[in-house]
């Protein structure tokens, strides 16, 4: 699949890679690409399977670039559509299905070695013993495991031979072929010690080790496989007065497409007629369903509860807000945190160095240990060879970051690469903004005041009537407030908008003035007998408008935008972990000291312009914070780009979304709580995984060299090495924020 980065003109290609065996794999696989001269950036991923490569377009091709992986013995596809994803799917599968063959045959032929190794160790002496026990018996039956269920060793190890590097293949194919070859010497000459079920046990320990691992991975992956399979395959499209029933990809946009209740929606759009409630889970990971009417958006992949409706396709095909959400978290899953660095440092040169440090066993053994025995020699060579397989290094990281993210996409949190979710790992401190993130965004009228012989119904009508045809938010804000109160609005005889003001209106026969101080003062309409009054309400954080009937003053209407339900109990979770909470908003500074004051924040930066939101930011960066920004509108992008991580609320603006490095599909604060929590988790299963796979290798191979961990063990141990660092990963999809 290849996108185009429209800022630097890149092309982003992802690729499916098959053939690695080990993190020395990807490693050499990065390298080689990032050697290509049109070549800007590669990432290999070890646990997916796949490769981004940033390149230019004009001076390199895909196919050049499969070329080249193809060359280092590895295939690279390209999964442009639901076609190719599907073809993929089916390899997978015949490949798993491959290994599980090899394991059979392996297991089939080595069990009855290992049995006759078992009743020799034991003494016990028996017909069946004893006929396995034959020289020529035990050829025959390590010989198919050696070259049919091992041939992918050699191929793999040959492979990376010829390209100059090494990897567990090499390992593999050195440590079994020393067993296997010098058990034939030894038959030739007449020598009773042979190590046929040694190379045979080896092979198939390793063959159920990465069989297992496959399975393993598989899990790893089930969020993307999820979501994908989330949209419907058909929809119900009404073309020339005729309902059809016709493939999701046949879809366009303008079609009006019908659904029923219990059904799911196609594809994004709008209701046109009909009303239902929907259940949005899969979007916003909220269980409570919402309700929807004419005019309300619908998202494809949601569910019909109730009623029947007809609704406007607006986005079809990969712009559905569905498809975006795969593309983020495949993109997130296929990315490499920094942290990974560390493993693939290691991983380079950790091969070359394991195979000289096993020959070095061997010659200590076979000269000064145990002078001539070549025997003991072997096995000490072949355990160091097979115990240090880099496999669980490799797969430390990566594992990790697919079920993470695979994770946070089912809780409605989208990150949008491993960077970021480690990133997030570090914040000590986090900015929200006011409107639209702490408070919903929406201003509603909070208080009406009599100043005279009207009663608040009376003030509310006429200042509803005379606001009709304004505009602005406030007004908005006081109409509804008049026709959920079910007043009876009339038009006025006369509007003029005085900007930065109010209004001035002829109203049933009176002048009608609905605004500012400055509104009424220029009017000469006193006002400060009440000024008292409405300080009290501004220290609250409402911004007042006064009405004014002839030349009057009868009323006050107090609108404030009112704070999100979950706010303050978000920014009580984040001080409990430990975070700085700061709010910023260009509100003056005592309203923005009532908000933030509400909810429990005490770092308040207030009248700050929208255009200098990133600059407050960036000072915060430089007193040595690791800074997240919180926020929804357009005004937000670009404070959002400048923090170390930027979260933007679903319900926002799509420009903050694309800003953002973690977007929350859901509008309420304990989003970034939850965000923050799965990446420690995450981090602290790599830094697991991490210590493990080390710890491993670094007390088995000197205890292998010391001749303390027989062959068939040390295989035992590194197959299963892999296999419990993927296990471990998985133990994040039972994440629940606390």
């Amino acid at each position: 699949m290849s996108t185009k980065n429209e800022k630097t003109g890149l092309v982003s290609v992802e690729l499916k890679i098959t053939g690695m065996s080990c993190a020395a794999c990807s490693a050499r696989i990065e390298k080689a690409l990032l050697k290509m001269p049109a070549v800007a950036n590669a990432v290999v991923n070890l646990a997916a399977e796949k490769a981004v490569v940033e390149y230019n377009s004009a001076d390199l091709s895909i196919a050049e670039i499969q070329d080249r992986v193809e060359k280092l013995g590895f295939e690279a596809h390209n999964i442009e559509n639901r076609r190719d994803a599907d073809r993929e799917k089916t390899a997978r599968e015949a490949d798993i299905r491959g290994q599980r063959l090899r394991l059979l045959l392996s297991a089939l032929l080595s069990l009855p070695l290992l049995l006759a190794m078992l009743l020799h160790s034991l003494g016990v002496m028996t017909s069946v013993g004893n006929f396995f026990m034959d020289a020529t018996v035990q050829l025959v039956l390590a010989t198919p495991v050696q070259f049919i269920a091992g041939w992918p060793f050699y191929r793999g190890a040959y492979t990376a031979l010829s390209n100059r590097s090494a990897n567990m293949d090499v390992l593999v194919a050195m440590g079994t072929s020393a067993a296997y070859f010098f058990s034939i010497a030894n038959m030739l000459t007449g020598d009773p010690h042979l190590y046929f079920e040694t190379s045979a046990i080896l092979i198939t320990l390793i063959i159920f080790g990465k069989f297992l691992e496959a399975r393993a991975k598989g899990r790893t992956s089930e969020a993307i496989k999820a979501l994908m399979g989330l949209q419907p395959k058909t929809a119900r499209v009404i073309r020339d007065g005729i309902e059809l029933e016709l493939p999701i990809d046949d879809v366009v946009l303008n079609d009006v497409i019908v659904v029923r209740p219990g059904e799911k929606v196609p594809v994004d759009g709008t209701i046109l007629e009909g009303t239902s409630t929907l259940d949005e889970s899969m979007l916003t990971g909220e269980s409570i369903p919402v309700d929807k009417q004419p005019g309300d958006p619908v998202v494809g992949a949601t569910i019909n509860k109730l009623g029947a409706f007809k609704f406007m396709a607006t986005k079809v095909g990969k712009d559905t807000a569905l498809a975006q959400i795969v593309r983020i978290v495949e993109a997130a899953q296929g990315s490499k945190a920094p942290i990974q660095r560390f493993a693939d440092i290691v991983s380079g040169y950790f091969v070359p160095a394991v195979v000289s440090l096993a020959a070095i066993t061997f010659v200590i053994w076979y000269f000064l240990l145990d002078p001539g025995n070549f025997s003991r020699a072997l096995v000490n060579f072949t355990a160091v060879m097979v115990i240090a397989c880099p496999c669980a290094l490799g797969l430390a990281t990566p594992t990790s970051i697919m079920v993470g993210t695979g994770k946070g996409a089912e809780q409605g949190i989208l990150i949008k690469s491993a960077e970021h979710l480690e990133n997030a790992y570090r914040l000590n401190t986090v900015v929200l903004d006011k409107t639209g993130t702490i408070t919903k965004g929406k201003p509603e009228v909070t208080d009406i005041v009599p100043l005279a012989e009207l009663s608040a119904d009376e003030i509310l009508r006429i200042a509803a009537s005379v606001e009709r045809n304004s505009e602005h938010p406030l007004a908005q804000a006081i109409v509804k407030h008049g026709q959920e109160q079910a007043l009876t609005l009339t038009e006025p005889v006369s509007f003029l908008a005085v900007p930065g003001q109010g209004i001035k209106a002829e109203f049933e026969t009176r002048q009608v003035l609905v605004g500012t101080r400055r509104l009424m003062r220029d009017s000469g309409i006193e006002i400060e007998t009440f000024v008292s009054a409405v300080e009290m309400l501004e220290q609250q954080g409402k911004t007042v408008m006064f009405l004014a009937v002839g030349a009057a003053l009868v009323g006050l209407v107090a609108v404030a935008d009112t704070v999100k339900e979950n706010s303050a109990q978000a920014v009580e979770r984040l001080q409990a972990m430990g975070i700085e909470v700061w709010m910023i908003t260009g509100d003056n500074q005592r309203a923005a000291q009532a908000i933030a004051s509400s909810i429990g924040i005490s770092n308040v930066m207030a009248e700050v312009m929208p255009e200098h939101k990133a600059e407050k930011v960036a000072a915060l960066k430089q007193t040595g914070k690791i800074v997240a920004m919180v926020g929804d509108g357009i005004n937000d992008a670009p404070a959002l780009a400048s923090a170390d991580v930027g979260f933007a609320i679903g319900t926002g603006t799509d420009v903050a979304i694309e800003a953002a490095d973690i977007t929350l599909m859901r509008g309420d604060l304990n989003g970034v709580v939850a965000a923050i929590q799965l990446s420690r988790a995450t981090m602290r299963n790599i830094k697991q995984n991490l210590f493990w796979a080390l710890f491993y290798n670094s007390v088995g191979i000197p205890v292998a060299a010391a001749g303390y961990l027989s062959p068939v063990l040390a295989g035992a141990a590194m197959a299963f090495s892999s296999v419990s660092v993927v296990l471990n990963a998985l133990r994040l999809k039972n994440f629940r924020p606390e």
